[in-house]
């Protein structure tokens, strides 16, 4: 695979043109994208896909005026060592400020670029060009910044960052959290009900990690076979099923790890306080996203937690 050195002017600004094709497509792409969620944002991007669009004529014209009418296909991934862009499609369960971002790096990119490919070149048309063009992609993350302060207000800004977060929660906090409160509640009876009926760690140990390794899996196909999220907006149910599978699992083996310790009673006494960080940090997820007052989210859970924990204990102890 060639270097930029090794590229003559000609395929320079061939690879120069398509890049900014690409550039101004996957702004376009964005702006579609974000259009009904973010229509601010997707002003923005429509602006900026504008411009990439006036970079390109005039690199076509210089081409033309230079080497002739047909210009090679030379693509970043033709290039070694040129970073290659993620698509919108790739960014589609992204935050905004994801996105915003990835349009920073861009622009960085493209000027480091043109830089680069200007220091290589001995004709003085070719190397102002480019070089003017470096000044612009840095003059785009100023004037996106500028672009940002028109197009959002503080409300606007507000509204996209309150969709943002309600996004968040339904893709990442809500799975998370339903795979979270059954790993730490439903795995409690029978990882306690193993403890106390041999009294032997190991055994718990064993029980809780069957248990945990089930609910995850169990809890990860309910989530992605339970909502394709088109209609809901939850996101890609992979996503989601890995989110919940995972969190059960971290739920179930959090107060399981424990008895790894030989002796019984320091290993419960582990036990139990790792069972209270889990409920208390289930609390503090719900105060925290879903608006649910920590006093209360911590006498549900708590009382939900020492629900199970009895019937483990019973039952181990009959």
């Amino acid at each position: 695979m060639p270097r930029l050195s090794d590229l003559s002017e000609a395929e320079v600004l061939a690879l120069a043109i398509a890049s900014e094709e690409e550039d101004g497509h996957i702004y376009a792409d964005f702006a579609e994208m974000l259009r009904e969620n973010y229509p601010d944002s997707a002003a923005i991007f429509d602006e900026m896909a504008a411009e990439e669009s006036q970079h390109r004529h005039a690199l076509i014209d210089l081409f033309v005026q230079r080497f002739g009418r047909h210009i090679p296909l030379v693509r970043r991934q033709d290039v070694q060592g040129f970073p290659v862009r993620k698509t919108a499609w790739a960014m589609k369960n992204r935050g905004i400020e994801a996105i915003r971002s990835l349009a920073a790096d861009m622009e960085r990119q493209s000027a480091r670029f043109y830089r680069e490919a200007a220091a290589r070149t001995s004709d003085a048309e070719i190397r102002r060009l480019l070089g003017d063009l470096a000044e612009e992609e840095d003059r785009h993350q100023r004037h996106a910044r500028f672009l940002e302060a028109e197009h959002l207000d503080a409300s606007g800004r507000q509204r996209e960052e309150d969709h943002s977060r309600r996004e968040f929660v339904l893709r990442v906090v809500q799975p998370g959290l339903v795979g979270l409160m059954d790993g730490s509640v439903s795995t409690l009876a029978p990882v306690f009900a193993a403890a106390f009926a041999t009294k032997n760690p190991h055994d718990a140990v064993l029980v809780g990690l069957a248990a945990s390794l089930g609910a995850g899996i169990s809890m990860g196909l309910a989530e992605g076979l339970a909502d394709d999220g088109k209609l809901s907006g939850r996101g890609a149910p992979l996503i989601r099923g890995l989110i919940c599978g995972a969190m059960t699992f971290a739920g179930g083996i959090g107060h399981t790890l424990p008895f790894l310790v030989p002796d019984f009673h320091l290993a419960f006494a582990v036990a139990i306080g790792a069972v209270l960080i889990e409920l208390l940090l289930i609390s503090w997820i719900r105060w925290r996203y879903q608006d649910t007052p920590f006093g209360s989210a911590l006498v549900q859970v708590l009382l939900g937690g020492a629900l199970v924990f009895a019937t483990g204990v019973v039952i181990g102890s009959s």
